[in-house]
């Protein structure tokens, strides 16, 4: 069987690559064929407002949980906000990639978040707004990676570990939801 090998290794013209390359340095990663970069910061921006929201709600969870299954919630409420924290810094890292500023800023927070920092008083509150939380964040995130698709596979690959860790943080509270559900409140 014989083969025609090419010389040429490249899928575009290596010399009309490295012209590209050499063009537009102070857009860092962000080459030409990415997606609005703009749009996709903008988009980046709600996605880090989401987890800082969430950072926050698990976080004031573990906390202020009391009750007999305060130890093993608290627990988990933690793990969550810290894997919510670990999403923050990837965002936040990806929006520096394409050339824009993470916003931390308090001011708005709300606003920008898909998900709300909500108020519970007793155990079964907290979990039942946490799993509400988690599946507007699956559906989010679900929605931005169709949107990136083919157009950003690095942010597309991001969002989709984030998905993953998202959806077991739903099944987690969907299971203790369940398990407390028809029973005193443990508060």
């Amino acid at each position: 069987m014989s083969q025609d090998v090419s010389k040429n290794y490249f899928l575009r013209d290596v010399k009309m690559l490295r012209a590209q390359a050499a063009q537009s340095l102070d857009d860092g990663a962000v080459t030409e064929g990415y997606p609005d970069a703009a749009k996709a910061i903008a988009l980046l921006q709600s996605v880090l407002a989401t987890e800082i929201v969430c950072v926050l709600r698990y976080t004031m969870n573990a906390i202020s949980v009391a009750g007999l299954a305060s130890r093993s919630v608290a627990a988990d409420f933690q793990e969550h906000a810290d894997d919510e924290r670990r999403h923050m810094t990837m965002i936040a890292t990806r929006i520096d990639q394409l050339g824009g500023v993470p916003d931390f800023n308090p001011e708005g927070l709300a606003s920008r978040s898909a998900t709300e920092y909500g108020h519970a008083d007793t155990l079964v509150d907290m979990v039942r707004a946490n799993l509400i939380a988690e599946r507007i964040a699956v559906e989010h995130y679900r929605d931005l990676i169709q949107y990136f698709n083919d157009k950003d596979p690095t942010t597309r690959l991001m969002l989709e570990h984030i998905l993953k860790d998202e959806e077991d943080h739903a099944a987690d509270m969907h299971d203790l939801l369940v398990a407390h559900q028809g029973k005193p409140d443990l508060n």
